[in-house]
């Protein structure tokens, strides 16, 4: 197997992002889309969508972290994490499967850099952790 290590910078917590199937990337901003981008046929008005941090929370007094409440409804993830791989090669991108259980998702994706991502999130929302584990990179290959 493929030391995913080798093509990722930023990992928190190495043992625990590598312990499944994968490399687990960590979240490190949670962003609500607060006013709506362009996007034009020919790619001269593209306009960047205005983004808010979503608010978080302390869930106890003297934590060291805090958690963000998602209601139903799309965000945007940032990962504490970015590719450290050439060019010409791609990662493959999955929801986090006790992400997924719990109702929220993004589409898997194969990219040459690590963006936000957008992430759907259903029924009575999810409540995330800074740092929390929600995605999987599951394999890296040159294009």
């Amino acid at each position: 197997m493929t030391d995913l290590t080798a093509f990722v910078d930023g990992i928190v917590h190495e043992p625990t992002q590598t312990e499944g199937r994968g490399l687990d990337l960590t979240v490190t901003e949670v962003y609500e889309v607060a006013e709506p981008g362009r996007v034009d046929f020919g790619g001269g008005e593209l306009e960047a969508a205005d983004l808010e941090p979503h608010d978080r929370q302390y869930r106890n007094e003297g934590d060291d972290y805090q958690w963000w409440h998602l209601d139903a409804g799309q965000y945007l993830l940032e990962y504490n994490e970015s590719l450290a791989a050439p060019e010409d090669v791609v990662a493959t991108v999955q929801t986090r499967d006790a992400v997924r259980a719990r109702g929220a998702f993004h589409p898997t994706l194969e990219l040459s850099e690590l963006d936000r991502v957008p992430l759907s999130v259903g029924g009575a929302g999810i409540r995330l952790k800074e740092n929390a584990r929600v995605s999987t990179v599951t394999g890296v290959e040159r294009s």
